[in-house]
């Protein structure tokens, strides 16, 4: 099995900045694209920014500018560096990875992590 694990959430003023780190761990995957997603009070989960392992990067309109997503393979980590944060980037950010997995479960999955809190107020 893979596990995602998210690290850099906190609170911060608007116009600060934070970097969260996302790493996949388990054995026998690849990992096709990785992604942060965020969810606020009383939101639908949204895509904030992605990153397929060809290099190809989305974001969503409303952090074009301020965010930039990377990875490194070799580690298979992503991060996502938020830059001139606004009171509105207040969520849980979810990391995301489409994954295949090799072996006697060989199959495409998804897999999420556990979110990380990221509150921008002054």
């Amino acid at each position: 099995q893979v596990q995602l694990v998210e690290s850099g959430g906190g609170l911060v003023q608007p116009g600060g900045s934070l970097r969260l780190s996302c790493a996949a761990s388990g054995s026998s995957f690849t990992i096709n694209a990785m992604g942060w997603y965020r969810q606020a009070p009383g939101k639908q989960r949204e895509l904030v920014a992605s990153n397929t392992r060809g290099g190809t990067i989305n974001y969503a309109d409303a952090v074009k500018g301020r965010f930039t997503i990377s990875r490194d393979n070799a580690k298979n980590t992503v991060y996502l560096q938020m830059n001139s944060l606004k009171p509105e980037d207040t969520a849980v950010y979810y990391c995301n990875a489409d994954i295949i997995i090799y072996g006697a479960t060989y199959g495409r999955r998804q897999y999420w992590g556990q979110g990380t809190q990221v509150t921008v107020s002054s």
